[in-house]
């Protein structure tokens, strides 16, 4: 489903990458970690693919870094959910209109919107905060809104870039649940953050970006007592 295949990458002189190989099957979670500088945000932009990478490919879906045109972006983005650290939300509208907002940009049709509005808000359990403005959310709310956005258009990967760097331990815990429960239903995740405590919460794939390369991690699991 994501496939990312001997790339090189670098910034006018800088390499970010080199011969980087990554790969997360449908419906499955993974984990990105990695040193600040190292490239997770970069990695992220690869695979929606507002950068292109010098050599190698990336896979999504039925489109190809090598292959891809302008034209053909729109449509990638929309199997792609993606949600930030600071959230993004857009602070004069409501959380409504916040949702309604992005299906009128991908040309849901009106008698479908306040159905996948009120499908998403229920998913992260915040359907009685649908008239409240972002600014009169805690910052886990505002993310479970980030979300809902993510998620309302049902993408087949969903890729988060340290959601839950802003929040504190336990609603950390709480919004890493959300995405288990996404999960569940067969959406692929690609969560990177620089919170072990998490990655070690879920027995899954890890990648680690390192040197310019992702080397699969291993991280030993706390004992019960913790």
């Amino acid at each position: 489903m994501l496939a990312i295949t001997s790339v090189d990458f670098s910034y006018s002189t800088q390499p970010v990458f080199k011969n980087l190989n990554i790969s997360i099957a449908q419906g499955e979670f993974a984990f990105l970690i990695g040193k600040s500088g190292s490239g997770k945000s970069t990695l992220l932009k690869l695979i929606y693919m507002d950068l292109i990478p010098q050599s190698g490919t990336v896979e999504f879906d039925i489109y190809n870094s090598s292959l891809i045109k302008s034209n053909e972006l729109p449509f990638l983005r929309r199997k792609l959910g993606i949600v930030f650290q600071d959230f993004k939300l857009l602070e004069d509208r409501t959380v409504y209109d916040n949702l309604s907002f992005v299906l009128k940009l991908t040309g849901t049709p009106t008698k479908q919107v306040k159905r996948k509005i009120m499908h998403s808000l229920s998913d992260v359990g915040l359907s009685h905060k649908q008239n409240n403005y972002p600014s009169e959310l805690s910052g886990g709310e505002r993310q479970r809104i980030a979300i809902a956005r993510a998620i309302i258009n049902e993408p087949l990967l969903i890729i988060a870039d340290e959601p839950t760097g802003n929040l504190d331990p336990e609603t950390a815990i709480e919004i890493l649940d959300i995405f288990k429960k996404i999960n569940s239903r067969g959406t692929s995740i690609l969560f990177a953050t620089h919170n072990y405590d998490l990655v070690k919460r879920i027995d899954t794939k890890i990648y680690k970006l390192e040197d310019g390369r992702a080397i699969k991690a291993v991280l030993k699991k706390k004992a019960e007592s913790n």
